[in-house]
């Protein structure tokens, strides 16, 4: 069965490249799956959660938006962070949250910076709760 290999770059390290046979991705505008041999595609991620599953095992990361290219059996991903799902700090991002909401947004530069805190911290909420439940059905 053909794989694809799953490439996450940050711009401090290569934070994975590894084999999957399959592959989600949160985008700006809701989730995507990809399999091996997937038309190619270049799409912009949202702040959520990269899974990735080979055979029975399935690894989560909480992906900081940036790009997706697939090109042939190759899913390359850009962006700003990558951490494995259960690193991710749920009281530290119920905070975040909490401060981005009550951040003046009297401008719309200011209202942009607000909005995209605030689905930072929503990102890795879902992330770090989806983390906990996956463990807990094992």
């Amino acid at each position: 069965m053909a794989q694809l290999q799953c490439i996450i770059v940050t711009p401090e390290a290569t934070a994975l490249d590894q084999p999957a046979d399959f592959v989600a991705l949160s985008l700006d505008d809701g989730e995507i799956g990809i399999a091996p041999r997937r038309a190619p595609l270049v799409g912009r991620l949202g702040f959520g959660e990269l899974r990735l599953r080979r055979g029975e095992s399935e690894q989560r990361y909480y992906v900081d938006g940036g790009f997706v290219q697939v090109a042939g059996n190759t899913v390359t991903v850009l962006t700003n962070h990558a951490v494995p799902a259960d690193q991710v700090d749920a009281a530290a991002a119920a905070k975040a949250l909490q401060a981005a909401r009550k951040r003046d947004a009297h401008t719309p530069e200011l209202l942009e910076i607000r909005d995209r805190l605030i689905a930072q911290a929503r990102g890795r909420l879902r992330v770090s709760r989806r983390a906990k439940g996956s463990k807990a059905s094992h």
